[in-house]
């Protein structure tokens, strides 16, 4: 999905920010701002000439973005392209080169330069860009639960997210760190994740305390007998329970309705229900990712219908759509459909 720059000063308008409370987190001001409009773009850290890079993060700035979510993770097996850490028969190498990590370092330089500040997940749940399951085949795990509960595959993950923080972790454009993006665990009971977030999340705290930490999932509630399969716990998340965890301080929620096989509708419901949550747990929370494949009239009907449900949702004072498109030097950046 792909904005003009008029449509995102419209979203930019949504927002402004403003320092919160750091809730006994050593969370500087500058760090703390809550109200915003953001983006998400995925792509950054993988494009290889460095104008490009800041091309975009300008671009990002001057149309009123205030906060950025991009990928800090690229597990590879075959590693002749960009990627952030190789495996190779059970052994994962952080590259720190010049196809690595310096790649992303660009990325937060440009950032700070331009007064953009970043979330940073440390894998994905899914296979793109490596995710959970290479951890798994190459650690000797059997399921994607094992992610979460396996001693070896947690020891690589946590060496992992801990040189990410101590890359970056005195950067000025760092917002907050993220366990992941979307973590699920399919059939799991929701203690798996929840008890996951909890241990992870006061490591990353016992190292780090001046920055958010937020879980990166997509919000679903665990109501059993919810006929609505978002809101039935199957996906092993348990939302409520994880803005419990003291050392979480945002909520993340995503809204892609047909995908879940809902309504655009829908939408506003997602929306209200998680303001009143977020607000009943007294955390802060982003709609993290969110939009509407069709261009013309259905985007632009239920887009602008659910950003007047987040301005009377004080629980959701943030939102960051997906995602941010421009035309660099190689062409139009990654475009995605999403529903």
């Amino acid at each position: 999905m792909k904005f003009t720059a008029s449509s995102l000063a419209l979203l930019a308008g949504l927002a402004t920010a403003v320092p919160a409370a750091s809730s006994g987190n050593e969370i500087s001001k500058r760090q703390a701002i809550t109200n915003f409009a953001g983006t998400n773009a995925y792509w950054l850290p993988f494009l290889t000439n460095d104008a490009d890079v800041e091309t975009a993060i300008a671009a990002m700035a001057d149309a009123g973005m205030k906060v950025v979510r991009t990928w800090a993770f690229n597990d590879a097996t075959s590693c002749d392209e960009v990627h952030f850490q190789c495996w190779s028969g059970g052994t994962p190498t952080i590259n720190t080169g010049a196809n690595g990590l310096e790649r992303l370092d660009v990325v937060v330089r440009a950032a700070e330069s331009h007064g953009i500040q970043l979330i940073l997940p440390f894998v994905n749940n899914w296979a793109d860009y490596g995710g959970m399951d290479v951890y798994v085949s190459q650690l000797g795990g059997s399921g994607h639960e094992s992610f979460y509960t396996n001693e070896a595959i947690q020891e690589a993950y946590t060496n992992y997210l801990t040189t990410i923080i101590e890359r970056y972790k005195d950067s000025p454009a760092i917002y907050a760190w993220e366990l992941g993006n979307e973590p699920r665990c399919q059939g799991c009971d929701t203690s798996v994740i929840t008890e996951w977030a909890r241990t992870v999340s006061a490591y990353i705290k016992s190292i780090d305390p001046s920055h958010y930490v937020a879980l990166g999932d997509e919000g679903f509630f665990n109501e059993p007998d919810n006929p609505l399969y978002p809101y039935q716990g199957g996906e092993g998340i348990d939302f409520v329970a994880n803005l419990g965890i003291e050392t979480l301080d945002i909520g993340t929620i995503h809204l892609y309705t047909t995908t879940w096989g809902q309504t655009y509708e829908f939408g506003n419901q997602w929306i209200a229900d998680h303001s009143e949550a977020c607000a009943a747990a007294g955390k802060v929370c982003i709609l993290e990712e969110y939009g509407v494949p069709e261009d013309g009239e259905p985007r632009n009907t239920w887009m602008n219908q659910w950003h007047e449900t987040l301005r009377n949702s004080p629980g959701i004072p943030a939102d960051m759509y997906w995602q941010f498109g421009l035309e660099l030097s190689n062409g139009p950046t990654h475009d995605d459909t999403v529903s």
